[in-house]
């Protein structure tokens, strides 16, 4: 019997091409052995924002998204890549147009490392809302989610809602009992998990509110807490964090996030060998080098990249490999709405990924992306079940765009 030892990226390069002829992916693969190799190009990158207007002539809904930052990747297969992630639109229109348009769309890693070269870290993060638009195409091109190109792990991520409630940025106005509501607010909706912040001027305050919660929602229901390194404004001493961790752990949290500023390698390591709750973090890395320094100094329990920060979906997905060669789980920092999509994709790829963080007020997901129907035709944003949310099975992103939806809510200057 012959064996067809054809590589998956010279399957993805004659794709376009059985695209482009109009042929179906069973007629595709009979080309494919005849050698039929073709290249897509891209032809055009854009990037502008859209503005979604209230249904009903009601006012804006401050817990809904209504706005959006869109890119979108022309090709010359007639193929329209597109996502909704914020990028740095002076770098897109100064850097991305006049670099990559002409040039082949399959090429992600080679385009990443001469951005890289040529603006550094900033740079790579700038980029990640024209990556993301350059995997849908390659999706839509395929046929198939970006998930199954990367390797298809799962089909579906657990969900945690991160919540910032509405007042001072530290949450100190807000009462714990406030806080434990929305805690079993989730539950009854189905979802297991919430992360809210430890920012309170009084860290132990936090281990308080935890206690509070435990008494509305039980243990079983998880909560995880975010430092967030120096976004707060003021980082902890070794003794405030350990003393924190230590409430934290008596009361069944599931993590502490970032409790050190973000470039210390060396306390949240030694705080992770003393206490038994996880010790996470890595939201604001910039580079593959950072995670390595992470994973060799034993830095956190767990990876958190941000799929948009760290240079887009291919290298959080070199992060979560890096990390499974360490036994380290790689659970990604989240967002909202749309720009949810390459996130979903990238975890659904990765084995050592079984959360997925969705960031937001006091209400559900699906109440926060509602608006964003308007420029899909799908009935749903994205599907949520029983605290999971499921990878679409719609190639590229998952999301079915109607580009004409777009261009009526494009915010022209």
């Amino acid at each position: 019997m012959r064996v067809d030892r054809t590589t998956r990226r010279q399957t993805l390069e004659q794709i376009p091409a059985a695209i482009a002829a109009g042929l179906g992916l069973p007629t595709f693969l009979k080309a494919q052995q005849r050698n039929r190799v073709s290249r897509v190009r891209m032809t055009r990158i854009e990037t502008f924002r859209i503005q979604i207007p209230p249904t009903g002539g009601r006012e804006p809904d401050p817990h809904r998204i209504y706005g959006y930052q869109v890119n979108r990747v022309h090709t010359d297969a007639g193929i329209v890549g597109t996502s909704f992630v914020r990028g740095d639109v002076a770098l897109i229109e100064r850097w991305a147009r006049p670099t990559l348009e002409g040039e082949d769309l399959f090429a992600i890693d080679r385009h990443l490392q001469r951005l890289q070269m040529q603006r550094g870290e900033l740079g790579v993060q700038g980029w990640s809302g024209v990556e993301h638009a350059m995997w849908d195409a390659i999706g839509r091109a395929a046929g198939l989610p970006v998930a199954r190109l990367l390797g298809g792990y799962r089909d579906r991520l657990k969900v945690y809602r991160t919540c910032v409630f509405p007042g001072k940025p530290d949450q100190s106005d807000v009462p714990f009992e406030t806080q434990a509501r929305y805690a079993a607010h989730l539950k009854d909706a189905g979802y297991r998990a919430m992360k809210v912040r430890a920012w309170r001027p009084r860290p132990m305050d936090d281990v308080e509110m935890l206690a509070v919660a435990r008494r509305s929602v039980g243990d079983e229901f998880e909560i995880m807490f975010d430092r967030t390194a120096v976004r707060p404004g003021w980082v902890w001493d070794y003794d405030t964090a350990l003393q924190v961790a230590r409430g934290l752990e008596r009361h069944n949290a599931r993590w502490l996030e970032e409790p050190f500023d973000g470039h210390d390698l060396e306390s949240p390591a030694r705080l992770a060998a003393e206490v038994d709750i996880p010790i996470t973090g890595g939201e604001l890395g910039k580079s593959i080098h950072q995670f390595l320094a992470f994973l060799t100094h034993r830095t956190y329990d767990v990876l958190q990249p941000d799929t948009r920060i760290c240079g887009g979906i291919l290298n959080a997905r070199k992060i979560s490999v890096l990390a499974e060669a360490f036994n380290v789980p790689c659970i990604q920092h989240g967002t909202a709405g749309l720009s949810l999509a390459g996130y979903i994709q990238a975890g659904c790829a990765m084995p050592n990924c079984d959360y997925q963080e969705i960031i937001g007020q006091p209400n559900l997901p699906q109440e926060q992306w509602s608006p964003g129907l308007n420029v899909l035709r799908t009935p749903h944003v994205f599907e949520i079940e029983d605290g999971f949310v499921k990878l679409p099975d719609l190639p590229g992103l998952g999301l079915d765009v109607d580009q004409d939806a777009i261009e009526e809510y494009r915010v022209r200057a």
